[in-house]
Formats: C-alpha cells, structure tokens, sequence
C-alpha cells in the first residue's frame, strides 16, 4: 500500500471579504497572537468599499488545516509590512517545517506582489529569520544589515492587570482623557518625534500632522496632561491603540515628551487606557523592544504578562523580529 503524502497548498486572496471560514476561524482561535493581521481584515470587512487589488492574504494549508496567514496590506499613512502569523506553536516550527511552506508562501508573494512591495517582515523571529533568507535567495534582494525592530509580544487581561493609585507630584495637577481635536497641533508633534525614533519609518510634519487627525478622529488616542503651578497645561503624554479586532485591543504608540519624563507619566496613561480598553475587550497586546528596558518596566508594572524573566516563560509571549529589504529597491511603506 502506498504511503500517505501530505499536500500543502497557497492561495493568494485580494478581497478581506473572500476569505474563507477556515481562514478566518484559524486567526479568531487565537485573537491575541494574529491581532496584527486580523484586526485589519476585520477592518478591511467591514468598510464599505474594499480596497481591491490593493490589499492582500496569502493562507498556506495542509491537508486543509491553515498553518500560515500571510498579510500585505495598507495603511492610513502608508502600506504595511509583510506580516506573517502562524497558526502553530513556537515549538513546532522547526526548520524543514517552516523552510517547505515559506518557500511556497514566498513564491506567491513575488506573483502575487511583486519584488518592491516587500520593504520588510515582521513575524515570530525564526519566521522572520527564515524568511528573509528565503525572499532574499528568491529575489536577489539584500536584507538591510540592522532589524529595523526586535521586541517582544506580550499580553494583559482582566486577571493580569495591576491596579494601583496613580502616584501624586507636588506641585503639578493632571488629567488623563481621549485626545480631542484641539490637541491635534501637539498629538502631531509627538507623533513626529516617535516616529524620529522609528527608523526608516520616519514622519514629515504633514504626515505627523495627518496620523494625528486620523486617530483623534477615531477615537484612538488618550493624553496625559500636566499643569505645573500657574504656567499653562500641556500634553505630557500619548498612548494609541490603532488595531482593533472584536476581543482584543492593541497599544500600538506610546510616547512621552522629554520635558516630562522621570514623572511616571507614561505608565498612569498606559494604566488607564489598558484598563479603558479591558471594559470591552478580553485582552489587550502590546510589542515592546527588546532594548527599551524602561518601557519593558513599565508594561510589566501595569500587569503586561512575561516581561519578569525571573518569573520564567508565558505562554503567547514570544519574540518577533522585523526585517527590512534594500531601500534601493523597495518602495517604503509606514506603521
């Protein structure tokens, strides 16, 4: 008798509404390690026109289970990375597992997208790692030397979520809120100054100005204000949560002016908004870099689960990796 073969398969999709139930039942039974892709396909379906041609997914199934989710889509400000989830654990993808299905996903990707779309990756770090391999081999196309990002995938709940009575300083009044559009002019101005820090993926003062409008509009941002004595209020801090899905929430943008740092202002705002956001959602999921202890400090304080490592590993708590392809070739996007 005739031994049983696996057969692994890639369709490529240019309609959130076309995919199918497998596809998207894969994504759900996981919401917090796929929000970055399901939260756009949950956006894709439901605007009123779709953005055809314009956005794509590409599912990698084997004998009908889906085992990759592959995404190439846009954004308010600009086009995505390519994101890749997979629908299996960390510890399944060894390296003949991921080298079969990415050299497939690869190869639809180049008929499917092109060489220029693909500006980066960003997946599980040993996704990613191979990948990039991959894509560069496939493509000729250099990885540029320095990830553009490194950090780790965490998450808060309800039973996670650290309660505690905001930290008074003498002398200064503040106020935690939704941002609204009379703070556009500084929300902007933080958003440039973020995205200063966000290399390649850098704003213009338009560009900072139209992000801002976007997410007070949509009611994606809160600020931290401080009034010191009698001298006028100012915006301390921001926090955005951008992508959306139906049970979770991520933070997707916190940043502090340098005037107001050492005043704990950005973790009162993350408490809030985390907690904020808990009120309709079961989870809210953040990426914090690796290098940017002050920030892993403050994520883990308000309950952000695996950032202790003396606490030993978490469950859903993994380290992703973005890399970026030669500037001289793609055509750059922005997150």
């Amino acid at each position: 008798m005739p031994a049983l073969t696996s057969s692994t398969s890639v369709v490529a999709y240019d309609d959130a509404r076309a995919l199918p139930d497998n596809v998207l039942s894969a994504l759900t039974a996981h919401p917090r390690e796929s929000n970055v892709i399901l939260s756009g396909i949950e956006k894709s379906r439901s605007r009123p026109e779709s953005l055809k041609g314009k956005e794509h997914w590409i599912a990698c199934t084997t004998d009908g289970t889906v085992e990759f989710v592959l995404s190439c889509a846009e954004g308010a400000i600009g086009a995505y990375p390519l994101f890749i989830y997979s629908t299996k654990p960390s510890s399944e993808l060894d390296e003949e597992f991921l080298l079969h299905r990415l050299t497939l996903l690869a190869r639809k990707l180049v008929d499917t997208v092109g060489v220029a779309r693909v500006f980066s990756v960003f997946a599980l770090e040993k996704v990613t790692e191979v990948f990039q391999h991959l894509w560069s081999q496939m493509t000729g196309v250099a990885a540029v030397p320095t990830p553009y990002y490194a950090a780790t995938f965490t998450h808060c709940d309800q039973n996670s979520y650290i309660e505690r009575a905001p930290t008074l300083c003498p002398s200064i009044n503040y106020d935690l809120r939704p941002a609204t559009e009379a703070d556009i002019p500084v929300v902007a101005e933080q958003c440039y100054e973020f995205a200063l820090t966000s290399e390649p993926f850098v704003l213009s003062p338009e560009g900072a100005r139209k992000e801002a409008t976007l997410l007070v509009k949509n009611k994606q941002v809160w600020v931290h204000e401080i009034r010191r004595g009698d001298n006028p209020a100012e915006i301390a801090s921001i926090v955005c949560f951008t992508r959306q899905s139906a049970t979770v929430a991520a933070i997707t943008k916190v940043y502090t002016n340098p005037r107001c740092r050492k005043m704990g202002c950005a973790e009162r705002l993350v408490r809030r908004v985390t907690k904020f956001l808990l009120k309709t959602k079961l989870s809210v999921v953040l990426y914090v870099a690796h290098d940017n202890l002050a920030a892993v400090n403050v994520y883990h304080r308000v309950g952000f689960m695996g950032l202790a490592q003396s606490k030993g590993p978490v469950e859903g708590v993994e380290p992703w990796l973005e890399i970026g392809f030669d500037l001289n070739v793609v055509e750059l996007g922005h997150w």
